[in-house]
């Protein structure tokens, strides 16, 4: 038997369809598409916007969660900061957005998206995302 702590970094299972429901119906999930044609009737410039977007990748679609978004096409500064540290820790896209759905023992019980809403301070949050990676060994 291997030991533990030879074993190769833990991945977890897909992500459920039930979450990416939870997700569209809390926030919407448009299409990648939708989103670029709604940021180009908002900003001149979409791409810098574009290429900070938190995307998902489900079937055969890209999509964005809504979470993301402030009014204007412009994006939450914190979610930006947080989805850059989970690229660095190579959380995969998809984690991390069910990560911001799911009730987090480092946050007191709280989603990350719930935390995100009623707090300014990232660095919770931060902390948080950190034992997303070292549960899925990414750091």
């Amino acid at each position: 038997m291997t030991a533990p702590e030879s074993r190769g970094p833990r991945t977890p299972g897909p992500v459920s369809d039930q979450t990416w429901e939870a997700v569209r119906a809390e926030f919407t999930l448009p299409s990648l598409a939708q989103v670029r044609h709604r940021l180009a009737e908002l900003i001149d410039d979409p791409e810098p916007v574009m290429q900070q977007l938190v995307r998902v990748f489900i079937d055969d679609g890209t999509y964005c969660p809504g979470f993301q978004f402030l009014a204007g096409g412009q994006l939450q500064p914190t979610v930006v900061d947080l989805f850059s540290q989970a690229m660095e820790l190579k959380i995969p896209h998809n984690y991390f957005t069910a990560w911001m759905f799911t009730p987090s023992r480092e946050l007191g019980g709280a989603r990350p998206v719930d935390v995100l809403k009623d707090s300014r301070d990232p660095l919770p949050l931060r902390r948080a995302l950190e034992a997303l990676g070292r549960a899925v060994g990414a750091n």
